[in-house]
């Protein structure tokens, strides 16, 4: 393959930019935003003096993560043409005082997945667990992320 004279070598792998806002509203609440996207309301949980019904920056991270999840299973599933008839998941997030700060210590995913008759579950548990070890969400913290699949099979019409 040839290179032009005046085009950069490649470097390896692209670099990806993710860019919010965020303004304060009043006390401990806020509006985030990004471009193209509906803004989010957003405050300090109750627990710490913060609004109540509102989107907290402890939720938006655990939802984070469950979401990473979901997502990479699901793209991984389709690249192996598995028929997920369902998924459904749940996260709880532990947040804890240790030597002197709050940090979360433990959130626990539990993906339930429904498929297809005849799918092999032992391949579906696969798929959970390698999305969890490539959610990039998951490896760029320290917390440690539990995951424990519900996996069942969809019922005959």
């Amino acid at each position: 393959m040839s290179m032009e004279l005046n085009e950069p070598p490649r470097t390896g792998y692209r670099v990806f930019e993710f860019v919010t806002s965020l303004s304060w509203s009043h006390d401990l609440h806020g509006v985030l935003r990004a471009e193209g996207k509906p803004a989010l309301d957003i405050s300090s949980p109750p627990e710490f003096q913060g609004g109540t019904g509102v989107w907290t920056p402890e939720d938006l991270f655990v939802s984070s993560i469950n979401a990473c999840l979901m997502t990479t299973f699901l793209a991984s599933a389709a690249r192996k043409r598995l028929k997920v008839v369902s998924y459904t998941g749940s996260a709880r997030g532990s947040l804890e005082h240790e030597e002197g700060v709050y940090r979360f210590t433990r959130i626990l995913l539990t993906p339930r997945v429904v498929v297809g008759a005849g799918t092999n579950v032992k391949e579906v548990e696969h798929l959970i667990r390698d999305a969890h070890l490539r959610c990039f969400i998951a490896r760029s913290v320290t917390t440690e992320v539990e995951v424990v699949p519900e996996i069942s099979w969809a019922q005959p019409d």
